[in-house]
């Protein structure tokens, strides 16, 4: 199912991903599909749980991030893309879910962030949701790599505790540790910002 890396392609950094795409050089789809493929296909089929669908939604996702940048400039680009492909994912789940029951893990992933966030004044009526990935990314910027790489592996890929504790070499108890405290200062984060506007 992993797509082999192309071993012409360059390893270049976000910013210089970013830059390729600003200069409409079409080898900033091969580099990102190089560098984050395998990860775009975990997020679409946790979702999805088809190969084929979430190949096509990867693909679709290399177009989506073609025209969004420019004019954007990520600041962490792995969760710029990453909220793309959820997306798409996500439409395409809720097309096949009017046909039929689809067994996913995404489902449980976002019911428990999203009651994790939840407050008194809701912050999706006080953020538009452009400014709601914006403040979610500037958020994750702040994470230490580990942090960032368990919250990213659950809410973005869907990824089981029991998946991301054998990936890092943790035990299930301290990613459900680490996973409450993210949770945690995420809701601090978003409701100081909320506050502000």
């Amino acid at each position: 199912m992993t797509k082999p890396i192309n071993m012409h392609i360059p390893c270049i950094d976000d910013e210089g991903i970013i830059d390729l795409f600003f200069k409409r050089d079409e080898k900033a789809i091969e580099t990102t599909d190089a560098k984050y493929g395998t990860f775009l296909f975990r997020i679409s089929f946790h979702i999805l749980n088809d190969a084929f669908d979430s190949e096509e939604c990867k693909n679709d996702t290399y177009l989506a991030t073609w025209k969004a940048i420019p004019p954007h400039r990520p600041t962490v680009f792995q969760a710029f893309i990453a909220q793309i492909i959820r997306r798409i994912s996500i439409n395409k789940y809720k097309e096949k879910k009017r046909l039929k029951n689809i067994p996913s893990e995404f489902t449980i992933s976002m019911d428990e962030l999203t009651a994790s966030l939840q407050s008194n004044d809701s912050i999706e009526t006080t953020l538009e949701a452009d400014e709601l990935g914006k403040i979610i990314s500037d958020y994750l910027s702040s994470l230490t790599k580990i942090n960032r790489f368990i919250f990213m592996s659950r809410y973005y890929a869907s990824e089981t505790v029991q998946e991301i504790a054998k990936e890092i070499g943790l035990s299930e108890s301290n990613v459900y540790k680490a996973l409450g405290r993210i949770k945690k200062g995420l809701k601090n984060h978003l409701d100081r910002r909320g506050e502000m506007l």
